[in-house]
């Protein structure tokens, strides 16, 4: 306890100011906007992803303003990947992160249950899923003895939407809002916060960098010019839940919507999501 007492006193309630941050997927969209806003907020950033050139421009773009990052290739779908990013980033911090954010992602939807593939379900489960539960596993038990910092895993609205097509993106959504509660629930006093993050549509490349049908891809890019919120927004927005201690951030009102109605008449929800996509489609 007396280290959380000391962790506050230097860093305040806010988790996000000043933070030692390690980011997954940080090469682009989200991860990237993250990565950005807390060099802004003062921090020190750990810019990983798969793809190390992405990751680097990440880097230096915040470097280029004054601010200090570095970047580190990881795969997500291996926990030695996650684990040499933990060892590399208390390498750098020169003592355990503040906060660790489980970005990395990616899109796949467009058909029913028994038509996609077996591989597409494989891939999408590997990234989306087992990338939060590597670094929750890893990351955790840092944090927990630390006493202090938080976790952000982004999830989507799709955690609890349940739009036909999207099963595979769908059912792994739903696995990282329950393991950010299980989680949040486990850390609960020991000074760590944890936040998931549940946006609907964000103006990212994910839906280009997917495997999702392009009938489904035309309909989510006008979805996303009309409705989407900036990567940049959605992280200020997710930043300043953690800071405030809440667990769960859905930054666009039809998210929140969404969230009530299902939660309160999950049946009609679900039929009227059905018969609105038949209609639609």
């Amino acid at each position: 306890m007396r280290r959380r007492r000391d962790a506050v006193k230097l860093f305040g309630d806010r988790r996000s100011r000043d933070a030692a941050a390690v980011i997954t997927g940080a090469g682009s969209g989200i991860g990237a906007a993250f990565a950005v806003e807390l060099a802004n907020r003062g921090g020190r950033v750990v810019c990983s992803d798969i793809d190390e050139a992405s990751a680097r421009c990440t880097a230096e773009a915040i470097e280029n303003r004054g601010g200090q990052a570095i970047a580190v290739r990881c795969d997500v779908t291996r926990i030695d990947d996650v684990t040499a990013l933990a060892d590399e980033a208390q390498s750098w911090f020169g003592g355990p992160p503040t906060v660790v954010i489980n970005n990395a992602g990616v899109g796949a939807g467009g058909l029913p249950i028994g038509e996609t593939g077996l591989d597409d379900w494989r891939w999408v489960l590997d990234i989306n899923l087992w990338g939060p539960i590597h670094g929750c596993h890893v990351f955790a038990p840092i944090l927990r003895d630390a006493g202090y910092g938080g976790i952000i895993n982004v999830a989507s609205a799709a955690a609890f939407g349940a739009a036909p097509g999207m099963a595979a993106y769908n059912v792994s959504k739903a696995g990282v809002l329950s393991l950010s509660e299980t989680l949040a629930a486990e850390l609960s006093g020991s000074g760590v916060n944890v936040t998931a993050l549940c946006p609907t549509f964000v103006k990212t490349n994910i839906v280009q960098s997917g495997r999702i049908s392009a009938k489904s891809t035309q309909l989510a890019d006008r979805l996303m010019r009309w409705t989407g919120f900036s990567p940049d927004r959605v992280a200020r927005m997710c930043l300043d839940t953690l800071d405030r201690g809440g667990l769960y951030c859905m930054p666009q009102p039809d998210a929140r919507i969404g969230w009530g109605i299902k939660r309160f008449t999950p049946t009609v929800y679900t039929r009227a999501v059905g018969l609105t996509t038949r209609v639609t489609s």
